[in-house]
């Protein structure tokens, strides 16, 4: 199951809440074995966010929590399209993008423990 959440600096009205929705649905099939499906996002706007001490321009810190993708399959590409999304959706520069990955050994859902080494 991966989950993927944003911080950003602008405010995101609820147009641009979908289109991410819609188009992050569609870029984590980019990664295989993954889909909407499974998808979990959050997004959190209007985020205080300082790259090297200033708080001026918009920025992204995008954290990707991916199960069972040790080898990071399809990352290159999967960064590509995040990048592009949120530059063309929330007009944010390419360049204060920042795309941070987390790979997820195991989950738990409803009580149930779902590790990655039983299951793959």
């Amino acid at each position: 199951m991966p989950f993927i959440i944003s911080k950003v600096t602008p405010k995101i009205t609820e147009e641009q809440e979908q289109a991410l929705k819609i188009r992050l649905g569609k870029a984590i099939e980019l990664v295989p074995g993954k889909s909407e499906e499974y998808l979990l996002l959050g997004f959190e706007d209007g985020y205080h966010l300082y790259l090297r001490g200033d708080k001026s321009q918009p920025i992204a810190y995008i954290q990707a929590n991916i199960f069972g993708n040790e080898d990071h399959l399809g990352y290159d590409a999967f960064s590509r399209e995040v990048t592009k999304i949120f530059h063309e959706v929330l007009e944010i520069p390419e360049d204060r993008i920042y795309i941070n990955y987390t790979d997820i050994p195991d989950w738990a859902v409803g009580g149930m423990n779902i590790d990655r080494n039983r299951y793959f």
